[in-house]
């Protein structure tokens, strides 16, 4: 990885770079689920409420977000890191910040077809606790809930 990597807090001007990284990251990752939202739609919805109104983190290099984080207490809303940048510690310093900022217990969702995601998660202690259907996601696609508590 990079030495100039850094991980922050996004601003508005991180909305749409980051909303960019979701919908790459989607497609390259989760080529059967069906988007249930237009570029447009995605885009809006970053700048509209989940920068404001979460608390969205980025990493950025050389002016240019390549990973989002979003936290809604210990909810992990969403994960996504630009195609080329998977591999390369990001994730694993991600969860290291969500861990830190959450230290009580994380819970993410994340499709059941998302096996890198699934092993991921494991691998960083989550547990998987439920799966559905997906009739309750706007994709609706089979997911899967994990769940992080520290060890005491």
């Amino acid at each position: 990885m990079e030495d100039d990597v850094v991980l922050r807090r996004a601003g508005p001007a991180d909305a749409l770079p980051a909303a960019d990284v979701w919908l790459r990251s989607f497609t390259a990752v989760l080529p059967s689920v069906r988007c249930a939202h237009d570029d447009t739609e995605v885009r809006d919805w970053f700048s509209r409420v989940l920068v404001p109104q979460y608390e969205t983190w980025v990493t950025v290099t050389k002016n240019r977000v390549v990973g989002l984080l979003v936290l809604n207490g210990a909810e992990l809303k969403q994960f996504y890191l630009d195609p080329a940048w998977r591999g390369q510690g990001l994730g694993d310093r991600f969860m290291s910040l969500a861990n830190q900022r959450q230290p009580d217990g994380l819970a993410p969702w994340t499709f059941q077809v998302n096996e890198s995601a699934q092993r991921f998660y494991e691998r960083h202690g989550f547990i998987a606790i439920e799966r559905t259907d997906g009739l309750s996601n706007d994709e609706r696609e089979p997911d899967v809930r994990y769940v992080w508590q520290p060890q005491k």
